[in-house]
């Protein structure tokens, strides 16, 4: 063979075997349940979700000696993922325990890859029977807690239970006066036997917030829909197969907030602070990584204050957006909030962190409760004398900048510790992407151009509904909720000064002024996210043309409402 032919084949096999790895490591398997805690009797569904392109059923044996196994369901989906094609399967089977007690469901083989470890809790079968059983279909609803506190997060359930198969039907949970009511998650669905009847029960979560303390009615739920009715039935006109169902009304007792309650108010039901990791030692002009994780209990994302740690002397602080896990155990919502901070030290000695500290109320004790993380020192130590000085003249003569997105960006200098070629190749990519860009838009210059000549009020309906503006005044962060009040504007405002300038009612211009306060200034978050929802209850109120002027006052506040600034997240 020719010495060319063999480097080719050569050269051809190693391109092959890397392309082989790289589609085996870009598989991606995960498993999770449906349900972490049960009743004995009940069933869970363990998904499984592999990104495999080899179509292999996941080996359930494992799981025999502890569970029942039944219904085993598979879909298979085709994405298209950054101009790639991708294969996606979904596995599904109910389990039904067959003991008491904490049971490990241990990794299962799905193909070359494995899941990971999960744990269920099964619960004694409750002796408590709902008042309704015995029906072919009925409906129970519960709150987590009877008696909340305003603003505090409170785990709605309604369960609709059905003894004949359903073939058609819709379950509705209208929302109460004086509270904001947002699904949260899929619906679960098991089989739990009452009175010696099976049924099969559909689980559907809700968030409720209250927004006024007294007394708070929550409407029934309802549900219309048809069983497997016989053949004769429908051919003589007998709608026996319609099935209607209403749960009872509930009645909450909303508490206001203490007078002795911390602020910014938090009521939850537990809060731990912790560090998930925390570097041996800091060296001058390297970055180290310190993370700091928040679980709460009884709160969303939203309702959670900024994770930032305390000022260090002598050392920059980076942080990291923070990462949100958000889930329903128990009933109620609950958060984990996970921050990394990039520590860049500027001289050798010592460095000090104070602990961080969280305080909250405990909705349970009726207590100020207090969440923090222990003091922690490090050494610094000196780095490389060449890039000392070059860290020196780079932090003097260019300090590190904030993005856009909230994250800082460490200065060249402090990234003596990586690999610098991998990062000039990574900026050498970057370029070629840019001009990519560059190229595309140039050739897109017509079509912009006559795109530009619409009208700018051809905004997506969405952006502009009532409906949005109610769900960002809820759960959203002050930045996503100037970028909607923005965009509800006609034409829409360039920013939050503009959207001031435009509105009508004193009250709602006062509401957005306490909300800038929030962002920028260090003001109260969740008081002025209730300003924001009484001003703003019944839609914004916007001036007519002939009334608007534009100020000749300087912005009060920092320009960019349409990104998510520093203060964004901190909302009530």
């Amino acid at each position: 063979m020719h010495p060319l032919q063999r480097r080719f084949a050569f050269l051809f096999g190693a391109w092959l075997l890397l392309s082989m790895i790289s589609l085996g490591a870009s598989a991606q398997t995960r498993a999770w349940l449906d349900r972490d805690n049960i009743a004995a009797g009940e069933t869970v569904t363990l998904n499984i979700e592999t990104t495999s392109a080899v179509s292999v059923s996941p080996d359930y044996t494992p799981l025999q000696r502890d569970f029942f196994l039944t219904g085993h369901t598979s879909r298979r989906e085709y994405e298209l993922v950054n101009g790639r094609s991708r294969t996606r399967t979904l596995y599904a089977v109910a389990l039904q325990p067959r003991r008491e007690g904490l049971i490990a469901i241990p990794p299962l083989s799905v193909g070359g890859e494995r899941t990971q470890l999960l744990s269920l809790q099964v619960a004694a079968r409750s002796a408590q029977v709902p008042a309704r059983a015995g029906a072919d279909v009925f409906i129970e609803s519960e709150a987590d807690d009877e008696a909340p506190y305003v603003q505090q997060a409170v785990g709605w359930v309604v369960r609709l239970y059905s003894a004949a198969p359903l073939v058609s039907g819709q379950l509705d949970q209208m929302a109460p006066d004086g509270a904001s009511l947002q699904r949260v998650g899929d619906d679960a669905q098991f089989v739990r036997e009452i009175a010696g009847r099976r049924y099969s029960v559909v689980e559907r979560r809700f968030l409720l917030i209250p927004e006024r303390s007294g007394a708070l009615t929550v409407p029934p739920a309802t549900f219309e829909g048809r069983g497997t009715g016989g053949f004769f039935d429908d051919l003589f006109g007998n709608r026996g197969g319609e099935l209607r169902a209403q749960a009872a009304p509930r009645f909450l007792q909303v508490r206001s907030a203490p007078a002795n309650a911390p602020q910014p108010w938090l009521p939850l039901h537990d809060l731990q602070l912790r560090y998930q990791s925390t570097p041996q030692e800091l060296r001058t002009g390297s970055a180290a990584t310190l993370t700091v994780e928040a679980v709460a209990d009884g709160a969303t994302a939203a309702q959670m204050p900024e994770l930032q740690l305390p000022a260090i002397d002598g050392v920059q602080v980076f942080p990291d957006p923070v990462q949100a896990d958000e889930r329903f155990v128990e009933g109620r919502p609950r958060v984990k909030l996970t921050r990394r901070f990039s520590l860049v030290p500027s001289r050798a000695g010592q460095a000090q962190l104070s602990g961080m500290r969280l305080q909250w109320w405990d909705v349970r004790a009726g207590a100020v409760r207090s969440a923090s993380l222990p003091a922690l020192s490090w050494p610094v130590a000196v780095g490389d004398a060449a890039s000392t000085d070059q860290n020196a003249a780079s932090a003097s003569a260019a300090p590190a900048t904030v993005t856009a997105a909230g994250t800082a960006a460490v200065p060249w200098g402090a990234m003596q510790g990586a690999n610098r070629n991998w990062i000039l190749i990574a900026l050498l990519f970057a370029a070629l992407w840019l001009f990519t860009l560059v190229w595309g838009l140039h050739r897109r210059a017509p079509a912009v151009a006559a795109a530009s000549k619409e009208p700018v009020d051809a905004m997506p309906a969405e952006i502009r509904s009532q409906a949005d503006l109610k769900r960002a005044l809820d759960h959203a962060d002050f930045g996503e909720l100037a970028q909607t009040l923005c965009a509800m504007a006609r034409p829409p405002a360039q920013g939050i000064d503009e959207v001031l300038a435009r509105l009508a009612d004193p009250r709602q211009r006062q509401a957005i002024q306490a909300m800038e306060r929030a962002r920028w200034g260090g003001g109260d978050g969740p008081a002025a996210r209730g300003l924001l929802r009484s001003a703003f209850a019944q839609g914004p109120r916007w001036r007519t043309a002939e009334s608007t002027a534009p100020s000749p006052l300087p912005p009060l506040y920092p320009q960019g409402e349409a990104k998510g600034g520093p203060g964004g997240g901190s909302g009530g």
